[in-house]
């Protein structure tokens, strides 16, 4: 079984979260219902708890499909944040560097 990795800012996730998260379901609702189905697994079995909680390393799978939770790299805290972006930034000016 393959598994394909997600990645998540902290320590933990709900299995609601998680699902969603890694696009295992579309929405919210649909999450609720597979969950409540039975139809989610976690490392191989079954569960039905929404609020679960997933640490780093767990499988979770929805319909044969898979994905592990993983913790995020150092760098990807970086991102665009346009409330603190520097405006005096000029892209023609570091083009060709």
């Amino acid at each position: 079984m393959h598994a394909h990795e997600v990645a998540i800012r902290d320590e933990t996730i709900k299995l609601g979260q998680f699902i969603k998260l890694a696009s295992l379901v579309a929405t919210g609702g649909e999450a609720k219902e597979v969950i409540a189905a039975g139809e989610v697994t976690v490392n191989g079995e079954p569960d039905t708890r929404r609020g679960r909680t997933l640490r780093h390393g767990d499988v979770v799978c929805v319909a044969g499909t898979c994905a592990r939770v993983t913790a995020a790299a150092e760098d990807e805290d970086d991102y665009f944040d346009e409330a603190t972006a520097d405006d005096d930034f000029d892209p023609e000016k570091w083009r060709n560097l």
